[in-house]
């Protein structure tokens, strides 16, 4: 199962250029076991271009690599799987359109009611947050850790926290029980 391999360093890329190298370092340096290509304005053609080559990247480093809210490019790269919001395609019809062979990722915020429903719709895993104040998404709802720990009771797929999370704090998101902690700026800032 691929969504086994959801621990750990979850990078997501920054929304500003695209610097394949910069990417790499992080990589190499941190370990990074996923890397998730997020990327909001730009077009199709760009984008189909930066994750062949986030892909290949990945690929060399045994790293999964998930495309943000994008079913077609995903498809289209290959990709390890998606991870899609609550205003995007519901993890049933992802699945529908996916198959079984890719992973689905499902932003849950703070929600035990869309968690469980996300696990009932096939995803493999959630996303809480955010889980610390976030400079990329300053009017994100707030998870707490105490949040994380109820949520996490009651699912049984792996738990990846968001939000503000850096080197000296991931401790605390990964003792309530996220398998894995997302980072933009704490990686990339």
């Amino acid at each position: 199962m691929l969504n086994q391999r959801i621990q750990g360093l979850y990078a997501i890329t920054p929304d500003k250029g695209f610097d394949i190298t910069l990417i790499e370092n992080a990589i190499k340096k941190h370990k990074v076991n996923i890397l998730q290509y997020r990327r909001k304005t730009l077009d199709i053609k760009n984008k189909l271009d930066e994750a062949n080559k986030l892909f290949e990247l990945c690929k060399e480093h045994n790293t999964l690599f998930i495309v943000n809210d994008d079913i077609n490019l995903c498809q289209k790269v290959g990709a390890d799987g998606v991870h899609i919001g609550q205003g995007d395609i519901n993890a049933r019809l992802a699945r529908e359109v996916l198959g079984e062979k890719f992973i689905i990722g499902v932003t849950c915020h703070d929600s035990l009611e869309l968690a469980i429903e996300a696990e009932n719709n096939s995803a493999d895993y959630i996303a809480l947050g955010a889980i610390f104040k976030s400079i990329n998404k300053p009017k994100a709802t707030h998870c707490s850790l105490s949040k994380i720990i109820d949520i996490k009771k009651n699912i049984n797929i792996p738990v990846v926290g968001i939000g503000g999370i850096n080197f000296e704090n991931q401790g605390l998101a990964y003792d309530a029980g996220c398998d894995a902690v997302a980072m933009i700026d704490g990686l990339f800032g």
